[in-house]
Formats: C-alpha cells, structure tokens, sequence
C-alpha cells in the first residue's frame, strides 16, 4: 500500500519564506566575505605616500624644480607588517627600490604602487627614485623607513 502525502498552501508558503530567507543569509555572508579580501589584514601597518614636486624660479628667471617622496620618513617597529601605498601625484614614472629590504617598483602618476614587507631588522632603509638621482634631475628624490 502506497502513502499520501498531502502539502497545504500554508505549508508550501512557509518552505519558499524559509528557501528565501536562507538565500538572504547566504549573500550576505559571501558580501562580507569579498570586503574583507579587499582590505589589508588587521595586524597591518597601512601607510600612504606620495610623490611631490616642488618648483620655482630664481631672481636670474632659472627653473628649478625638486622630486620629493612625502611623507619623507616613515618609522615602524621591528616585527610590523608593513604596507605601503604609494601614490603618483606628480613626474610621469619614480622606478624606485628600498635599500637593504631587496625591494624594486614603480610609481606612475595618477596611480598606486602597493609594497609589503616585514620590518625585520632594526635599521634605516632608504627609498630612492631612480629618475631624480641628482640635482639636475630635480633630486636626489630619497625617503627613509626607520624600523625601531
């Protein structure tokens, strides 16, 4: 003998209300998920910098310009996790490195170079633009990283 099953409207309007609740619930966890893999982890040091110029004309009517990371000195303690971002505001390309953490990169205007690292030796570190290296290239463009 075969059994009957009989399923009210009630029944079947309440199983949709709890099918789209559960939906709900779902994208909203996935929401929060995606946000949080978009941000630097807690522990993070985020530090913003950018690239500056300052220019002005001497009594003679001579240009003179300089390249500028800003802020120019950055300080962390030893053992942070560090990020910085760096943004292009002025000069088309600042290729750079960071003396004595093996660091390489680019800023390019208009742009964001994002650069991680672990502070883990004390010391000063600087960061030197490789375009603007001396006075007639409106340098020498150098920042520091002290690591405490």
């Amino acid at each position: 003998m075969s059994k009957m099953y009989v399923v009210s409207k009630k029944q079947i309007r309440l199983f949709a209300v709890l099918l789209l609740v559960l939906f709900i619930a779902a994208v909203c966890l996935k929401w929060n998920q995606s946000r949080a893999a978009l941000a630097a982890p807690p522990d993070t040091k985020v530090i913003q910098l950018v690239t500056g110029e300052f220019e002005s004309t001497t009594d003679d009517g001579k240009k003179i310009e300089v390249y500028r990371w800003d802020p120019g000195t950055v300080v962390v303690n030893k053992g942070d996790h560090v990020e910085l971002r760096i943004t292009g505001i002025n000069g088309s390309s600042h290729p750079f490195v960071i003396e004595g953490l093996g660091i390489k990169g680019e800023v390019s205007k208009g742009k964001t170079t994002v650069v991680r690292f672990v502070a883990e030796a004390k010391g000063t570190y600087p960061i030197v633009c490789l375009t603007h290296t001396t006075m007639a290239q409106g340098g020498p463009m150098v920042g520091y990283i002290i690591v405490q």
